[in-house]
């Protein structure tokens, strides 16, 4: 038998990106969404207007030649405020996610490798969190503290960290009476070492998983905060803040809910689609087909 005949093997990287690259709706998910992030971080710098350039003489305008889709109450461009909102939108997903996977990742691994009384009691506290109001809970910190951009990352994230807890948790103690880690013992690693350099990476998949589908729900989180009047604040402007701001005029200034609706929505499905193609791609079951 020569070398060629010889079938290549192939790492579960590997197989997970070609049965990805097969999912079409995973695919035009990664093509929008890399579409929305490239226009809202770069698309800001060629407008002609600002966020908060105003022209109160010119006051809510349909979609013109000058301004394309229109502009608002106070006679600012709403494409460049829609643009400059995904930045913020986008920034606060991408943050707050990185937080709760912070909290979520080590609480939920620490608690499924160390078992018993020690994971009864973590587990517990999460439960008892679980039964607190999430949305209440966030706008209490921002009431108590302030209304801080960076806070609003940390509180949103701070909220959202259970469920990522509990799905560490789980790999985790499915992981830890495997050999592998029964040897990484023998050898004589410590605790902490087994942790992070081996049950936490060979748990990678449901976590980046997860975290795609954390990120639109983060989003939504802060435009439901920015609709009650508590997420980002004027002039700034995000996409929640701008569809707070075109429901109150929908009648007289439709345009003004449209455009950030659709920016919004396209995110949001963009994110879904990618999220439930990565948790068919990384199911090691589909290896099997």
């Amino acid at each position: 038998m020569t070398t060629d005949a010889i079938e290549q093997g192939h790492s579960l990287w590997q197989d997970a990106w070609a049965r990805l690259r097969k999912n079409r709706l995973a695919v035009f998910g990664t093509i929008v969404l890399s579409i929305v992030v490239v226009v809202s971080v770069c698309g800001p710098w060629f407008m002609s207007y600002t966020y908060d350039e105003q022209d109160t003489a010119l006051g809510a305008s349909a979609p013109s030649a000058a301004h394309w889709l229109g502009t608002d109450a106070l006679g600012r461009d709403l494409l460049t405020r829609i643009l400059y909102g995904g930045r913020i939108s986008l920034l606060v997903g991408i943050c707050a996610t990185t937080v709760s996977l912070l909290i979520g990742v080590v609480y939920g691994a620490i608690a499924g490798f160390s078992g018993g009384r020690m994971d009864n009691f973590m587990m517990r506290m999460v439960d008892i969190l679980y039964a607190l109001p999430f949305t209440i809970f966030v706008i209490i910190l921002m009431v108590f503290f302030g209304r801080n951009i960076i806070l609003l990352f940390v509180a949103i994230g701070a909220v959202e960290w259970l469920t990522m807890a509990r799905i560490v948790r789980g790999q985790v103690m499915g992981l830890r009476e495997k050999e592998f880690i029964e040897a990484t013992t023998v050898m004589g690693l410590r605790r902490h070492q087994v942790l992070f350099r081996h049950l936490i990476p060979n748990a990678l998949g449901p976590i980046i998983v997860y975290a795609t589908l954390t990120v639109p729900q983060v989003m939504l989180l802060e435009a439901f905060l920015s609709f009650l009047g508590l997420g980002v604040q004027p002039p700034m402007s995000s996409w929640g803040l701008l569809i707070n701001e075109g429901v109150e005029t929908m009648e007289e200034f439709p345009w003004l809910l449209i455009f950030p609706s659709i920016a919004l929505s396209l995110t949001l499905f963009s994110l879904n689609f990618l999220g439930d193609g990565l948790r068919d791609a990384l199911d090691p079951r589909a290896s099997n087909d």
